[in-house]
């Protein structure tokens, strides 16, 4: 194949990964004289309209996220009745090969990766796909170190009859399978933080939580097993890291954070720094040879779970109840500002408060009254969510503020004073999609700075 023209355009170059569904070749597009990734649907799924349309979804879906820590599509096409997608072709190791080449990563280096693996995902569960497949072999690094998500093959290929609603078969790779997913149960977004917390766990310590000889063996120890903490593995860890990978790896999956407040743990996470960052994220390319990758675009459903023999019964129903789509992240949109004397507080940087960017930031104007008095009854921020929300989450770099969330004439969160990062407990039962943020009080500060509104 090395050498042939695709769509007139891509040159194969070299094989770098095949799996069940497709094959992955690196080439050069001639068109924008670039290397490229070139995924190729397997010639025996050519005729079957299921799995092309498949193909397809994929390119589709992947084509959604268009974000800096997420590999992307470039072109989808057909070329002498072959499917194939093109992604952007990452020069570097991914993060498995690192592991095995260096052994644990220091601290601050799992926290930055850390915090780049989670924006990426919590972008792609933001519009409602969720990976299933989350591992470091789909954690790609460039050349300048940054964490690039791929392979959300499985994610969107999944369906009633050859997903994991199919009776006896799970996809996924069991070191990093949630307890959910092995047991062929519905999955969603706090099944990619599972996953994650695998990863982490992972990173910190050189070794996965569960391990064992058989796909069947280990997908058990994640349904049955809690997880040990990262601290027998890393005695250093910072606590308030341990406690995240510990929340992360919760069975209950209501009980795990969202991907949203993973990133945000990860961010308030206090990280000793290392000294020497290059020597663990990248190595010298070696000359006058070329180097064969693993790589991690490719479908890898590793493992096969059957109700069979001495597992049967343990995994899966024997009816097929089908796979609710999953539900993503609440999108919430600062869409106001809300002045009773209507002077204005900085409307052009309403944005800012929810652009999933906390160094950027909605500010009220400056007073100089006494007692944080704003001469008024207050300010606020409007807010909407696509969902009604069970919490929001205030981040704010000029904490001592005090604010309330209303809804309409509704009280839903009394008023309290707001620390750097606060979460409003919201009702139950609530149905309301729009919210007021109404500031009451400045504190210490001459203006109040909302960084971000994260809705949960």
């Amino acid at each position: 194949m090395a050498g042939e023209l695709i769509a007139g355009r891509y040159e194969l170059e070299e094989l770098v990964g095949s799996g069940g569904m497709s094959t992955v070749y690196r080439a050069h597009d001639r068109l924008l004289e670039r290397k490229v990734a070139l995924k190729i649907l397997h010639r025996r799924f050519n005729d079957d309209d299921e799995y092309v349309e498949r193909f397809r979804r994929e390119a589709r879906a992947v084509a959604q996220l268009a974000h800096p820590n997420i590999v992307t599509v470039i072109d989808r096409g057909e070329d002498a009745g072959r499917q194939f997608i093109v992604f952007e072709y990452v020069e570097g190791d991914d993060l498995k090969q690192l592991i095995d080449r260096v052994g644990p990563l220091p601290i601050d280096q799992v926290v930055e990766l850390g915090q780049q693996i989670a924006a990426a995902l919590a972008f792609a569960h933001e519009r409602g796909i969720v990976h299933r497949d989350v591992k470091p072999q789909n954690v790609l690094l460039n050349e300048e170190g940054r964490a690039k998500v791929t392979d959300f093959g499985i994610a969107r290929s999944l369906d009633v009859e050859h997903g994991v609603t199919q009776t006896g078969t799970v996809l996924g790779t069991s070191n990093y399978i949630a307890p959910e997913q092995a047991a062929g149960q519905p999955i969603d977004d706090r099944s990619d933080v599972y996953s994650f917390g695998v990863v982490l766990y992972e990173l910190l310590t050189g070794t996965v939580p569960f391990d064992g000889e058989s796909f069947v063996a280990v997908a058990l120890q994640h349904i049955n097993e809690p997880a040990p903490s990262v601290l027998q593995g890393r005695a250093d860890t910072p606590p308030r890291l341990a406690r995240l990978v510990d929340a992360m790896l919760e069975k209950d999956h209501g009980a795990r954070p969202s991907m949203d407040e993973v990133g945000a743990e990860l961010g308030a996470v206090d990280a000793p720094e290392t000294r020497d960052r290059t020597v663990v994220i990248s190595r010298p390319a070696q000359r006058g040879r070329r180097r064969r990758r693993a790589w991690p675009l490719v479908v890898a459903a590793l493992g096969v779970l059957l109700l069979a023999g001495a597992v049967a019964g343990l995994l899966l129903p024997d009816s097929d109840k089908g796979n609710p789509a999953a539900p993503g992240a609440i999108r919430l949109q600062a869409v106001g500002a809300v002045d009773p004397r209507g002077d204005g507080e900085h409307d052009d940087e309403i944005s800012n408060a929810t652009d999933r960017n906390g160094d950027t930031y909605w500010t009220t104007s400056r007073y100089y009254l006494p007692n944080g008095e704003f001469g008024k009854p207050g300010v606020g921020l409007t807010l909407d969510a696509n969902r009604p929300p069970r919490a929001l989450v205030i981040e704010s770099e000029t904490p001592g503020f005090t604010a309330e969330v209303r809804s309409g004439d509704r009280m839903l969160a009394p008023a309290r004073q707001v620390g750097t990062r606060t979460t409003f407990e919201l009702p139950q039962e609530l149905d309301a999609t729009s919210f007021l943020l109404w500031i009451t009080n400045r504190g210490d500060n001459q203006a109040v700075r909302i960084n971000e509104v994260r809705a949960r």
